[in-house]
């Protein structure tokens, strides 16, 4: 079984580019920075360490990256591992790993993510009846992401 779970940050915007054949699928390539568990020592103080990983989606997944996906965004991905090799223009051999995504998924709120995500409005005060559900104030209708 090939599947691969990461949450990670962007290190720059995504790389969009579009096939040359007649239905022009979007291609989206990003590089996440993956923390890892274990911490290295440098200099008497302990420094958390990091794996770079490349991230390919196609279709709707890499025209939602282009369109939502910023440097610096926490998300989680999905997918399977892939590799390959191609001869560069030296003639060497380059061989490649990719993580070709499934499902892309925020890993937290736009609020927390830093300068690059808005503030949010003020949120609703729970219900005074005690039913457990939020009052939705009039005309948050146009902030919702579905209809």
């Amino acid at each position: 079984m090939n599947r691969v779970i990461l949450m990670g940050r962007l290190t720059r915007d995504p790389n969009i580019s579009y096939s040359q054949s007649g239905d022009s699928m979007a291609i989206a390539r990003f590089t996440l920075a993956v923390d890892r568990r274990g911490r290295r020592q440098e200099n008497g103080s302990d420094q958390p360490t990091a794996d770079f990983i490349g991230c390919v989606c196609f279709g709707k997944q890499a025209e939602f990256a282009e369109k939502y996906l910023r440097q610096g965004i926490k998300i989680a991905v999905t997918g399977r591992i892939q590799t390959g090799s191609y001869t560069n223009k030296e003639g060497q051999k380059v061989y490649t790993t990719d993580v070709i995504l499934d499902d892309i998924e925020f890993a937290e709120s736009k609020s927390s993510g830093g300068n690059n995500m808005y503030t949010p409005q003020s949120r609703p005060e729970p219900g005074a009846a005690g039913d457990g559900f939020m009052n939705i104030p009039d005309g948050i209708d146009e902030e919702l992401p579905f209809n």
